[in-house]
C-alpha cells in the first residue's frame, strides 16, 4: 500500500509540473496575441488615416513596365 501511494505522489508531482508549464505557455501565448492585436489595430489606424490621399486607386496606377 505504501509503494502504492509513493507512486501515487510521484505521478501527482508530475502532472503538477507539467500543468504549470502548460500554464506558463498559455500566457506566453495571450501575451502574443494581445501584442499582434495591438498591432493590428495601429496597422489600421494607420491605414484609415493614409488611405484619404496618399494611395491611388487601381484607375490611376500606371502599369508596371513589363506589360
Amino acid at each position: 500500500m505504501s509503494d502504492r501511494l509513493t507512486d501515487l505522489e510521484i505521478h501527482y508531482s508530475h502532472l503538477q509540473a507539467l500543468l504549470d508549464e502548460l500554464n506558463t505557455v498559455v500566457i506566453r501565448q495571450q501575451q502574443q496575441i494581445d501584442q499582434l492585436q495591438q498591432s493590428l489595430a495601429q496597422l489600421r489606424r494607420q491605414l484609415e488615416a493614409g488611405s484619404s490621399g496618399q494611395i491611388a486607386s487601381l484607375r490611376e496606377e500606371t502599369p508596371p513596365p513589363h506589360y
